[in-house]
């Protein structure tokens, strides 16, 4: 039966659904190493010290969690994407696994944030670790099946063009959303008073109000039911594409027969998808190291306070969203590749820029703005396209194997960036242990290991661009246009015959 062809409110409506699962992902990736592995600055604010903040090698607690959980997510991958592609189900393929999984993955997100034991407790560790397995595996079994949609429903170049911008634009809002955390946190924090401030820390009233000194009686408390409030608005938004869609009238509902990872080994057989996925490694690594870094770059290398995170982040997407609109024609008229090889290296600019944070003499809110507004338009490019390769790539494999294997070409690319995601976790918390002990901000050797997390990102970055580079767009398109031509020719020629 012929499939039907997805208007641009059915894209929105699937695009509500990327709001939903980007506030529960950008609360993890934002706000997670900044609750468990706080600053002295936090510290002395009252934020409680859960884990216990020893090193293995150079290795944190969180951060042997967090990466060891996107290892788990990355395996995960290839196996719920095998499954989501072989399912039969009167639903479709993809829209079951999106309607089960988006209420655990929100409650799961919540359940990260809440330490059942003691500060500094090996047991908050393996509650921490559990929770993290179980987010990892949610997120997956959502948003693998959620992705694989992307070329069924967008099944030309200019509708999966719009598609990756419908999405691009819903996973920066949530993920704006998601560093608001701590100023909705802030309604429900609770301060002690300048005298209690002044008795406790040992000083004078006088002294605490011209330090400005600030100590919460319920910090994590406040970050809790905030995520809370955040998490129940996503898994709103996650269901809504999964009960609002018919997966049938749009997609190929066909199952696969190849077996998980056999499938995933097929798929990177293709030449040009390894060229993506290997740049698509070095992209999420420094990425990463980036948005992990953020909240620490605002607070510790520019000197503001952590609720400055999301207005500077505001900034960055509407100014990402201006670029919205030239960044989809230009795509059209120029095609993607030209467009994503520079803002790689606009990026890498960005993250240089934001290594010199609290060196320059520059205003620090003047500063924190030249980074939102220098990083808005490679996050524009980076925000759309690179899907819609992917949904390039897989078409043309469709076409040249026989097998509809979009399910596994998201996966093996979720796959790949993971691993790379967990290289950035270790890298992160272990980097941004360098020079921790310093606290006279005067020094010349305060933030350093949170700077050198900047620079390893710009070196990433610009190493990212230049295997992109190798990406033979022409060819693909080229592919796609033949298939295009030869199954309307048979469309003729089966209307002539009947």
């Amino acid at each position: 039966m012929e499939k039907k062809v997805a208007s641009n409110k059915v894209l929105w409506i699937f695009a509500i659904g990327q709001l939903g699962w980007s506030i529960l992902s950008g609360i993890v990736s934002n706000w997670l190493v900044f609750f468990y592995q706080p600053s002295p600055e936090e510290i002395s604010k009252g934020m409680p010290v859960f884990l216990p903040q020893v090193a293995f090698i150079g290795l944190t607690a969180i951060g042997l969690i967090t990466a060891f959980g996107r290892i788990f997510d990355a395996i995960t991958d290839p196996l719920i994407a095998g499954k989501s592609d072989r399912l039969k189900h009167r639903l479709g393929r993809r829209i079951p696994f999106m309607r089960i999984a988006a209420l655990p993955f929100g409650v799961v997100t919540v359940l990260m944030f809440i330490s059942p034991a003691s500060e500094g407790s090996p047991w908050n560790v393996v509650a921490l670790f559990v929770c993290a397995m179980m987010f990892y595996l949610c997120m997956t079994a959502y948003c693998t099946p959620y992705n694989a949609l992307i070329p069924e429903l967008g099944r030309t170049q200019n509708a999966r063009i719009n598609l990756s911008t419908f999405i691009s634009v819903t996973y920066f809002v949530g993920t704006a959303v998601a560093y608001l955390v701590p100023n909705i946190a802030g309604f429900f924090l609770n301060t002690l008073s300048s005298e209690e401030v002044a008795q406790k820390m040992g000083m004078t009233v006088e002294e605490v109000i011209e330090k400005g000194t600030t100590i919460y009686t319920n910090y994590p408390e406040a970050y809790r039911i905030t995520i809370a409030i955040l998490a129940g608005i996503a898994i709103i938004c996650m269901f809504i594409p999964a009960f609002l869609i018919d997966e049938n009238k749009y997609a190929d509902t066909t199952p696969t027969e190849t077996p998980a990872f056999k499938s995933l080994a097929a798929t990177f057989k293709n030449k040009d998808f390894r060229t993506f996925v290997a740049s698509d490694i070095l992209y999420w690594i420094a990425l990463t190291l980036f948005q992990t870094g953020l909240s620490f770059y605002i607070t510790v290398l520019m000197g503001l306070d952590t609720t400055w995170t999301f207005p500077l982040f505001a900034i960055m997407t509407v100014m990402s969203l201006v670029c919205y609109a030239p960044v989809n024609i230009l795509a059209k008229k120029l095609g993607k590749k030209k467009l994503i090889s520079f803002a790689f290296m606009f990026f890498a600019v960005t993250f240089l820029v934001t290594a010199f944070a609290g060196i320059l003499p520059i205003p620090s809110v003047a500063y924190g703005i030249i980074v939102a507004v220098l990083a808005s338009i490679p996050m524009a490019i980076l925000g759309i396209l690179p899907q819609a390769v992917v949904a390039d790539i897989s078409e043309s494999d469709k076409l040249d194997t026989g097998e509809s294997r979009q399910g596994m070409f998201y996966a093996a690319r979720t796959f790949a960036f993971k691993l790379g995601q967990s290289v950035a976790m270790l890298l992160f918390t272990s980097i941004a242990l360098i020079n921790s002990e310093i606290t006279d901000k005067a020094d010349i050797g305060y933030g350093l290991g949170y700077r050198l997390t900047a620079i390893i990102a710009t070196v990433l970055c610009l190493l990212g661009g230049f295997v992109f580079f190798r990406y033979n767009e022409k060819k693909v398109i080229a592919r796609i246009e033949a298939g295009n031509a030869e199954n309307n020719k048979e469309e003729t020629g089966n209307d002539e015959t009947e």
